[in-house]
């Protein structure tokens, strides 16, 4: 149950249901899970800067139980998900930034419990 996070001071305009789409395809075949168990989220239009700058840009966490546990599997997430973005929003790879999370479990909650159960 990977969850994908955008934060963004990028309009909601730059972010379209076609665009949510390809973003959840690029990531769920990064990671190596189906579409349907990915869970994203895009919040746009936050006051942001990077490198001393407020152009536009965007921060992506990515979360999974075990697609984010090294770093030569981070390594080609990045290359596919940087890709993805300075292609869709039109931004250089400067101006985007790459987190990436390990969750357990226990640390998923779904259908009233947490992911150990179920």
């Amino acid at each position: 149950m990977p969850l994908v996070d955008i934060q963004s001071n990028l309009p909601a305009s730059s972010f379209s249901e076609e665009f949510l789409k390809k973003l959840c395809s690029c990531t769920a075949a990064a990671l190596g899970e189906p579409e349907e168990r990915m869970h994203l989220v895009v919040q746009p239009g936050f006051p942001m800067m990077i490198a001393c700058s407020c152009s536009p840009c965007v921060i992506l966490s990515m979360s999974a139980f075990s697609g984010t546990d090294t770093a030569d599997k981070n390594k080609e997430h990045s290359a596919k998900i940087f890709e993805f973005l300075t292609r869709e929003l039109s931004l250089t790879e400067d101006r985007i930034a790459l987190k990436f999370h390990t969750l357990q479990p226990h640390q998923v909650g779904k259908k009233g419990t947490v992911m150990s159960f179920l």
